[in-house]
């Protein structure tokens, strides 16, 4: 459907397209992994200073996909010193509406290169927020209509959504008293009284067990870590398998916050070690040539659930390899790239079993296919009553998605 899109007109370009558009328009250059891809018009792009946003701009809006037939037919029009001028506005426009600032981003492992001394940027909570949401919208479009919400359960509860029952009141039950119900036994035992004429009411004997309290539809809560591989195999082999899982990611993260605000959500990165990080920096996030420690990383994501109160708790783990690395009981890491290690695998298992006597379920996204992964990915499945899906960058946030959703539509036992 055509979309017809008013903004107030100041007389200047950079007031004829939303902000929106050029941020969708922009996704794939805030959204860079440190994969080179040629058939990217931002290839030449790969890092987050001031002067690669402005050309990535230029590009943007010589694409013709920003501005209307009219706007372009201006654009067209303008000199060297003039599109300059144009992009300058479109970036204070971007820092006024909160979509950058120039603040110089932390430093981390796994997260950002050396910086060079240039000027640079960073992208807002608010602009990672609409990029999750666009991506949520894009992954859940091809699925059709689907029924967002919380989790529901066949369990019910004192409280404020009834769903039209009632129960009698037990101590510790929110008191939303169905006053129909509790009338009804208070007439049923004592018989419905009138006033006598010239006598004041008498009042009614309201006792303990004539109480009754709505039914309200008892919810679940989850708290789901994210485990993402960051090592350098993400970007090999031709294929870009980070950035879309980095959009995943985002859009996990929208729905979560916008459909099951009773949840929890936190990311972790694994390569080397492992560390946690805000959603918020995962636009600056980029694969490093790190090694895969996924025992690490469900060390860490154990931590972070042991402190969570809900009840389910996850991991949902995007890979692409084998772990080829361990943390050994010196802090050193040993590493090995070359099949599957059995000393790397033990203790990965070990660390799986744990996880399952913690009643933490392991789904796992494996971008890859070879027989040997499949094997140690299905036992890992098996051990913590998960799921294991072979998939490709191009479906993984459907299958995610899908799974993620239809878990939440079951009931809790």
């Amino acid at each position: 459907m055509k979309r017809i899109r008013y903004t107030k007109f100041t007389g200047d370009l950079s007031s004829s397209f939303g902000l929106e558009d050029l941020m969708q328009a922009l996704s794939d250059f805030l959204l860079d992994s440190g994969f080179n891809d040629p058939y990217s018009q931002f290839q030449e792009f790969n890092d987050q200073t001031l002067d690669n946003l402005r050309d990535a701009i230029k590009q943007a809006l010589e694409s013709g996909d920003i501005f209307d037939e009219e706007a372009q037919e201006k654009f067209d029009q303008l000199d060297a010193d003039q599109v300059e001028e144009l992009v300058d506005q479109i970036i204070q426009k971007m820092q006024e509406q909160n979509f950058i600032n120039a603040e110089m981003p932390e430093q981390g492992q796994g997260q950002q290169g050396e910086g060079n001394g240039e000027a640079r940027f960073e992208v807002t909570d608010k602009a990672m927020d609409f990029l999750g949401y666009k991506a949520l919208r894009e992954l859940l479009g091809p699925l059709g209509k689907s029924n967002l919400g919380r989790h529901d359960t066949r369990h019910e509860a004192a409280g404020v959504e009834t769903n039209g029952s009632s129960k009698l009141y037990e101590f510790g039950d929110t008191l939303n008293l169905d006053l129909t119900a509790t009338l009804s036994s208070v007439f049923a035992r004592e018989g419905i009284r009138t006033a006598v004429e010239g006598e004041e009411n008498t009042p009614l004997n309201i006792e303990y067990s004539d109480l009754h309290v709505q039914q309200a539809d008892y919810t679940s809560s989850c708290a789901t870590v994210v485990l993402l591989d960051c090592s350098h195999s993400m970007i090999l082999y031709g294929e870009d398998r980070f950035t879309p899982a980095k959009r995943v990611a985002m859009a996990l993260a929208h729905l979560i916050r916008t459909q099951f605000p009773g949840d929890t959500l936190n990311l972790v990165l694994f390569h080397d070690s492992a560390e946690e990080i805000p959603v918020s920096q995962l636009s600056r996030v980029k694969v490093g040539p790190h090694y895969t420690n996924t025992r690490e990383g469900l060390r860490l994501a154990q931590r972070i659930l042991a402190r969570q109160t809900k009840d389910m708790k996850q991991i949902v783990m995007i890979t692409d390899g084998k772990p080829s690395a361990l943390t050994l009981a010196d802090g050193r890491i040993y590493k090995n790239a070359f099949g599957l290690d059995p000393l790397v695998i033990e203790e990965t298992l070990q660390e799986v079993s744990r996880c399952k006597r913690s009643n933490i379920m392991i789904n796992t996204f494996m971008l890859a296919s070879d027989f040997s992964l499949v094997q140690f990915v299905q036992k890992v499945s098996a051990m913590c009553r998960g799921k294991a899906y072979f998939t490709s960058p191009e479906n993984l946030g459907n299958y995610l998605l899908m799974d993620f959703m239809s878990r939440r539509m079951k009931t809790v036992h």
